[in-house]
């Protein structure tokens, strides 16, 4: 496939998604599991027909002794993340949260793998620190000036606590998800890469762990039936919006996981990052502007600071000069 293609799909999914999700949870902020069980059951209902060809085709990673670990893993991020959404956190927070993996990522290498990183990596991760402090402490402002119009100071308290035990879940998924990444890292060196089928048993082998949610997922589900209709062009048909809305979730949801697999494999690690980053920041934008979500100049501040953080963790100039070095040759 041509790599324009990949980073046509990359953006559409990906930002799209973005969108999506927040129509969702702008009109149900509780419906985050709903949503990641639509999400999981999608990806594992198309790996089950096309990765493991109606479950004839047997995994090269051994299951049991291996899978099982980073399915737990990566179920709890996946879960806490959504639900995260449910504490008054803002979406752009959300998303500029989930864009500081950096710092998990070089602390647990430092502490579990022993490893030592160049002055301007450290120098990357305090600034990556330093903007996700930044737009925290910002929209702390904020939950403040709502909690002001609450009408007991107790309310405003508990508000606040709520918006706190959220920023503890998205800290605690931070890290999770970072040592995911080292489990996952050590398990391909020793039996090699195999994104389709981890991407298949990291969603269907968590299914059942969905039980102890369906109570939640069932009234969610009622909440949606009873939202108003939506015209689908073609179909000419009404459908309740927030189904249409979930739909088009787990569609975007499915396209940009499929274009970041071909992008990592039609391009070179610095158009994947480039990408990736630019991905990130444009869903970013779009969260600020469509919904009209509160953001500050220093909110802006904070978010250059990630961004470039990224960047320079990265080395994006001595990849452009290596890549161009590449070309004159």
């Amino acid at each position: 496939m041509h790599p324009a293609v990949a980073i046509a799909l990359v953006f559409a999914g990906c930002c799209s998604n973005v969108v999506f999700l927040e129509l969702l949870v702008t009109e149900h902020p509780g419906a985050g599991n709903i949503v990641t069980f639509a999400q999981f059951l999608w990806i594992a209902a198309d790996g089950f027909f096309f990765t493991t060809n109606f479950g004839r085709k047997k995994p090269v990673i051994p299951v049991r002794c291996k899978y099982a670990t980073m399915v737990v893993m990566f179920f709890t991020v996946s879960v806490v993340n959504n639900y995260a959404l449910n504490f008054h956190i803002p979406m752009p927070l959300h998303m500029i949260f989930r864009a500081g993996s950096l710092i998990a990522n070089m602390m647990l290498g430092i502490i579990l793998l022993k490893k030592s990183y160049k002055p301007a990596k450290y120098v990357a991760v305090l600034m990556i620190t330093c903007g996700i402090f930044t737009c925290t402490y910002m929209s702390a402002q904020s939950v403040g000036a709502e909690n002001e119009d609450a009408e007991t100071e107790d309310e405003g308290l508990v508000q606040f606590l709520w918006w706190l035990l959220g920023i503890a879940m998205l800290t605690f998924a931070l890290f999770m998800s970072a040592r995911m990444g080292i489990y996952q890292e050590v398990l391909y060196s020793k039996h090699g890469k195999h994104p389709k089928e981890a991407l298949f048993y990291n969603h269907a082998l968590p299914l059942p762990a969905f039980l102890p949610l369906a109570g939640d997922i069932y009234r969610h589900a009622v909440l949606f039936s009873q939202s108003e209709p939506i015209l689908i062009p073609v179909l000419e048909i009404g459908v309740p919006k927030m189904w249409f809305f979930l739909l088009m979730n787990c569609i975007t949801q499915y396209i940009c996981i499929r274009g970041v697999f071909i992008l990592t494999t039609e391009c070179a690690s610095l158009t994947v990052t480039l990408i990736i980053t630019l991905r990130k920041f444009i869903s970013l934008i779009l969260s600020i502007f469509y919904f009209q979500n509160p953001f500050t100049v220093y909110h802006w501040f904070g978010t250059a600071l990630v961004f470039g953080g990224t960047l320079l963790f990265v080395d994006i100039y001595n990849m452009i000069r290596q890549s161009l070095a590449k070309k004159k040759d």
